[in-house]
């Protein structure tokens, strides 16, 4: 017998993904209504009330439970920073138009 003829065939190659550097993302944290509030210092009837009307946070629901992602929260209050009233997207937003 042969020696080549009892090495078992290679394995097939897989494709492994390279390691990133990057840290592993965190999973989404999501608050309740009452929490989102607390966070954003608001009250959890105005946060109510734009669920409703609009304009507030985007949010999920999970059955009948509303939550909101903290990233979002971060980003619907990074949407409304200015840096004076005299702003003119300040003052777009704040005209008697409501």
């Amino acid at each position: 017998m042969e020696a080549h003829a009892l090495r078992p065939e290679p394995l097939p190659q897989h494709y492994v993904p390279a390691a990133t550097p990057t840290a592993p993302q965190q999973p989404a944290r999501y608050l309740t209504n009452d929490e989102a509030a607390a966070f954003l210092r608001l009250s959890p009837r105005t946060l109510e009330k734009q669920r409703v009307i609009g304009g507030g946070p985007r949010f999920r629901k999970f059955g009948r439970r509303v939550m909101y992602a903290v990233v979002d929260l971060e980003t619907w209050a990074d949407a409304r920073s200015f840096e004076m009233t005299s702003d003119p997207e300040y003052a777009a937003r704040h005209s008697g138009a409501r």
